[in-house]
């Protein structure tokens, strides 16, 4: 495995008070746990399984434990030479339309769902001979999209400072004792902050409804401007007792949760969205069989399994396990996003925001 990457992504280089300090130790299972399941291929998959063979080129950017849990699966399994160029979302889409002509890479391997559809041209229509298996509101239903994992909006609250206050859901956020104690990333800026915008639109009566943008303006109103720099500020302020709630998303969460902080997840009573993180051929790929094959692979069970148990990332997988720390998915009231509607009206979502933020500011 070939691994490149063309700049650092901003999680990488961004610190925390809460250092999760298991981190390590769970990376380093997982690795082992690959390592055995690459040796029971090695011993238990027929010659016929390796029909691959020869080179694909992954674009991806995803996290290097997600990786290192799925490309040597890949190689060992089909007998694939993988090179993987690491970047974010936006500049690897960039580069595969700079390309368009003489694409370099066969593989978008992860990224934004709706970023993903607005560059829509870009893909090969395939649809996976697994998809049948995945959960239904992630299947490709637009024919070039592969759906393989998914992160859902959460609350995250800290267990030391959270005392006899009640929360189970986006209402519950309005009590007066919560003012100035609620941490947030800026819709505008922060796609999980969008995110949670969007998710508590949908919970609390819709997109449009006046109702629900009524619930953000008093909101906003308690969060009392405490609006932080990044997504990952508001998790690990909870974790580190500057906040006692939090709006983010559960792939972190459940990783602080894993590592012993004192923090609690709850999936709002009114409704949980879980965005999927897309895959795709890109148009013209020079490995096509390849890049077939590794769109299935993603969402066999057995991939699945194994990020569901090593990872905190949410399989697609209806069958697929998920580690004893994961709330199991049927404990979960999960609401459904109209992902092209907030693609199409994403920035007017932003702006009615802002005007809505900017007006209690000025007060």
């Amino acid at each position: 495995m070939n691994f490149r990457r063309m700049e650092a992504t901003k999680a990488q280089s961004e610190k925390g008070g809460y250092e999760m300090k298991k981190s390590s130790l769970w990376v380093l299972a997982a690795v082992l746990i690959v390592a055995v399941v690459i040796i029971g291929f090695r011993v238990g998959t027929p010659k016929a399984d390796k029909a691959g063979g020869g080179k694909l080129v992954v674009y991806s950017p995803n996290s290097e434990g997600l990786m290192n849990a799925t490309i040597p699966l890949f190689e060992e399994k089909y007998g694939i030479d993988v090179e993987v160029i690491q970047a974010g979302t936006g500049e690897l889409i960039k580069r595969i339309r700079s390309e368009k002509d003489r694409p370099y890479a066969d593989v978008l391997f992860g990224g934004s769902w709706s970023l993903v559809y607005d560059n829509r041209d870009l893909w090969e229509p395939y649809v996976s001979k697994n998809d049948a298996n995945v959960l239904e509101p992630y299947r490709n239903k637009v024919g070039f999209i592969t759906s393989n994992v998914l992160d859902g909006s959460c609350l995250i609250v800290n267990t030391d400072l959270i005392g006899d206050i009640k929360i189970e859901g986006y209402a519950d956020l309005l009590n007066p004792k919560l003012k100035g104690k609620i941490a947030t990333a800026d819709p505008a800026n922060s796609s999980s902050a969008f995110a949670q915008l969007t998710n508590m639109l949908l919970a609390m009566g819709g997109y449009e409804s006046e109702e629900a943008w009524q619930y953000v303006r008093d909101l906003f109103a308690n969060i009392d401007g405490k609006i932080l720099g990044s997504s990952s500020g508001v998790y690990k302020s909870v974790a580190d007792g500057e906040n006692v709630v939090g709006l983010s998303y559960e792939d972190p969460c459940a990783q602080l949760v894993r590592d012993g902080a004192p923090v609690k997840v709850i999936y709002p009573k009114e409704g949980t969205v879980y965005l999927p993180a897309a895959a795709a051929i890109i148009k013209g790929a020079k490995n096509m069989e390849n890049a077939k094959l590794f769109m299935d692979f993603i969402i066999s069970e057995e991939v699945q399994n194994i990020w569901g148990t090593t990872l905190t990332n949410r399989p697609v997988h209806k069958n697929a396990k998920t580690s004893d720390f994961m709330v199991p998915m049927s404990e979960i009231y999960v609401i459904e996003e109209d992902i092209p509607y907030v693609s199409t009206h994403k920035q007017e979502i932003v702006d009615r925001f802002t005007e809505l933020y900017t007006s209690l500011q000025s007060k």
